[in-house]
């Protein structure tokens, strides 16, 4: 995005990949249909994106849900919205989108060079390892988009933070976030690992979500947990409503009725048609307590999940922390070095998956190429 701005501005410019070859991580989101943005009001989107909202009111406002959807078909991608408002390219795929991006920002005379990966500055110049040796380039303007602190066989392994920060330029600690449980499981749940949780409701400190997750080898994943990851960090109680369409009084009167021969098991299977992997985790969640007959409503609307902590940071979608808003100005260029810009995963920003994360690294490197465009066109 910020090659292309630039381009289009008509400067000269070099894209210095570290990877064998670009865009890994978009590619892997496409893994599960690439989900380019959410369809909803410029205010609504917004909300998503917390504490960083209003700085990145301007960007996003610049390049909404809408503009992300005509970007995609500028690239001949059709692209469809979902029931839940997310928007998908309409093959599910990001390699096609990708390679037309490739040979747009080709055709307008952008170089790309992979394996050259960044190790910092030499006096005035940038440094790369390269497959040739160490090579140095003096650019008029830099644009450093070099991602988060997770999933690192991708790309983005954190290592810039050190560089920028004895360069003087702040940065909050990498933590993660859109990131799975650990949970130490009894051998009872083995048989369920890999199933859903649907029709849920959890709880986490002030929020909340209604989506799916999975019950997975080392704990729980998915998009219904990946939004708590702000409270789970702190360590936040984790409920889980197992049936949110039932409140407690439809719940209490449904145990009223049982009969007194039948079993929490088959009440829970029988009279609720919970589905196996859910009157598992009830078990699991509840067996140490002896839980008495009065509170089964309660402890199906409210069941507490027991966890160790987050999974690793680098096994998360997407980090928290990076550049502090107080380090850049208003066009994303480092207030202690002039003339280099930034975007992307590696600002102080976090959004939950469904969109969110690809429309303001998208929205950041288009601010971060014009305003760099314009840097250059007022010395």
């Amino acid at each position: 995005m910020a090659a292309e701005e630039l381009s289009a501005a008509g400067h000269d410019v070099l894209v210095a990949e570290a990877k064998p070859s670009v865009g890994r991580k978009f590619l892997m989101a496409g893994k599960s249909g690439l989900n380019l943005t959410k369809d909803e009001p410029l205010e609504t989107l917004l909300q998503s994106y917390g504490d960083a909202a209003n700085w990145l009111r301007p960007m996003i406002a610049d390049f909404d849900a809408t503009g992300v959807q005509r970007w995609a078909q500028g690239l001949g991608q059709e692209v469809y919205t979902g029931t839940t408002g997310r928007v998908f390219p309409t093959v599910m795929k990001a390699s096609p989108l990708l390679r037309a991006w490739l040979s747009r920002l080709e055709a307008a005379g952008v170089q790309i060079r992979t394996r050259w990966r960044w190790l910092g500055w030499d006096r005035d110049a940038l440094l790369f390892e390269t497959p040739d040796g160490e090579q140095r380039l003096a650019p008029d303007v830099t644009i450093l988009t070099l991602g988060g602190a997770s999933w690192a066989r991708l790309g983005s392994d954190g290592q810039w933070a050190k560089i920028l920060g004895d360069a003087g330029v702040a940065t909050a600690p990498f933590a993660p976030a859109n990131a799975a449980l650990s949970v130490g499981w009894s051998d009872h749940m083995q048989p369920y690992f890999g199933s859903p949780l649907k029709s849920v409701r959890w709880k986490a400190g002030k929020l909340q979500s209604r989506g799916e997750a999975t019950i997975s080898a080392t704990g729980l994943e998915g998009g219904g947990m990946y939004s708590l990851t702000p409270a789970l960090r702190e360590g936040a109680p984790l409920y889980l409503d197992l049936l949110p369409d039932l409140d407690l009084a439809a719940l209490q009167s449904r145990l009223d009725r049982k009969k007194s021969k039948t079993t929490l098991s088959q009440w829970l299977k029988k009279s609720l048609r919970l589905p196996p992997q859910k009157i598992a985790l009830f078990h699991e969640m509840t067996k140490s307590n002896g839980l008495p007959q009065a509170r089964w409503p309660e402890a199906l609307k409210y069941l507490p999940i027991r966890y160790d902590s987050l999974r690793p940071m680098d096994e998360a979608i997407s980090t928290a922390g990076g550049i502090k808003r107080t380090a850049l100005d208003g066009g994303l260029m480092l207030t202690a070095i002039p003339g280099v810009f930034c975007a992307g995963e590696m600002l102080d920003w976090e959004a939950p998956t469904g969109g969110y994360l690809l429309t303001a690294c998208l929205a950041t490197g288009k601010w971060a190429g014009r305003s760099a465009a314009e840097w250059l066109q007022a010395r």
